[in-house]
């Protein structure tokens, strides 16, 4: 009998929690905003290994709806570099094959900032090696509801409502769900990102701040993602998955750490 092929070590999806602008800035006594320049310029070189990886979809929480909440002068400052980034990026991504989607309440968003985001993501239409997701003014409980509203509006019945069919409004049902979900900066908690499509996704959470995030931390974290043995409920290949004789008695792997 043949042996089964050996699952790709390679995630088709990952998704990352950019975390740690600020306090990467305040360790080198600078402002906030040079640390959020700092973090566009990683995000540009993690979506360039990516690519050449093999993933097929990044997605990154660029701005959540809980963000308003910040000092008004730090958002306006988000705001600007956002539209920043955009001009001086935008050129070099397609050149590379990448497709920028957009998801989000961009109705609370600025007519200018709504127009530079979705002038993006025409502009990459066409390309297919790998696309970059941008959350923005997005959180997952809202993508929930507005699935919700979308289903109630396209006239389904309660009793039609299943997990397949609400998954069609969810505003990545373009894109499978990630294999892989990475927050950088120390913290371990979701932050209301991609709660449904992260259902099963292996969850990593690293120390590195996030613009000392580069292709050897991705590369790091690709590698860890390769050592789990992913079961979806069942006991997996192994038979130590839940419920199974054994499970739990080896320690879990080490998450990664950013090397200085």
């Amino acid at each position: 009998m043949a042996a089964s092929p050996m699952p790709d070590p390679t995630p088709r999806h990952i998704a990352i929690v950019m975390d740690g602008n600020g306090r990467w800035a305040r360790k080198r006594f600078m402002p906030r905003g040079v640390g959020h320049k700092a973090g566009v310029d990683a995000l540009v070189k993690v979506v360039q290994a990516a690519a050449d990886r093999g993933v097929g979809f990044l997605t990154v929480f660029a701005f959540s709806s809980e963000n308003w909440k910040r000092p008004e002068e730090e958002v306006s400052g988000l705001m600007s570099l956002l539209l920043v980034a955009l001009s001086k990026h935008l050129v070099r991504l397609k050149a590379d094959g990448v497709r920028i989607r957009i998801v989000g309440d961009l109705d609370q968003v600025s007519d200018k900032v709504r127009s530079a985001l979705l002038d993006a993501q025409s502009a990459t239409v066409g390309n297919s090696r790998l696309v970059l997701t941008v959350a923005f003014n997005y959180g997952g409980r809202w993508d929930i509801v507005q699935a919700c509203r979308q289903a109630m509006a396209a006239g389904l019945a309660p009793e039609q409502l299943t997990e397949a069919e609400l998954s069609r409004f969810m505003a990545m049902a373009y894109a499978p769900d990630p294999d892989l979900f990475i927050r950088t900066g120390g913290e371990v908690r979701l932050s209301n990102f991609l709660l449904w499509q992260s259902a099963y996704a292996e969850l990593m959470f690293t120390d590195c701040l996030w613009p000392d995030f580069d292709a050897a931390e991705l590369d790091r974290a690709i590698a860890e993602f390769g050592r789990r043995e992913r079961r979806f409920g069942d006991v997996g290949s192994s038979g130590e998955g839940e419920g199974a004789i054994g499970a739990g008695e080896d320690a879990s792997p080490q998450p990664p750490h950013c090397e200085d």
